[in-house]
């Protein structure tokens, strides 16, 4: 048999031997920015995050949270894609959930009214979720998704 790497659930194991894998708990995307003061301001005034933490003198890595989402902000000197690539082809750069119908609408509605730009308007997935697609000042796009029903 061959052995892997890194551990996996269905990985036989010897008598007598216990499994320990330890459960992950939080998951944060890495968002490539031209400058820590505009995405800070952005995704706290616009999308209600609040900023954890930034670093660099000057600063050059950030991160924003709202509840259990984490975007973790670094600078870039120059564009990670080239033209319209993230736009055209839909190119995610984080996606974040919500747990009920009622509360992916009232983030849209919430959104809206902010003033947001959108890639993509809430619409009902054909599997099954309601989505829609912020555009952050850098072109970042970050998907909000939540149950269709």
């Amino acid at each position: 048999m061959t052995r892997h790497a890194m551990p996996h659930h269905d990985t036989p194991r010897a008598a007598g031997q216990t499994a320990t894998c330890p459960p992950l708990n939080s998951t944060e995307a890495q968002l490539f920015v031209a400058d820590i003061k505009t995405s800070c301001d952005f995704y706290t005034g616009k999308l209600g995050f609040t900023v954890a933490l930034v670093y660099g003198d000057p600063p050059f890595y950030g991160q924003v949270i709202r509840d259990h989402g984490r975007l973790n902000l670094r600078v870039v000197g120059e564009p990670v894609f080239a033209g319209d690539d993230r736009e055209r082809e839909g190119l995610l750069s984080a996606s974040l959930t919500v747990a009920t119908k009622d509360e992916i609408k009232q983030l849209f509605l919430s959104y809206q009214a902010a003033g947001v730009r959108f890639h993509q308007t809430l619409k009902k997935e054909p599997w099954g979720a309601r989505t829609f697609i912020v555009v952050d000042p850098d072109g970042n796009l970050i998907l909000f998704a939540g149950p269709a029903d």
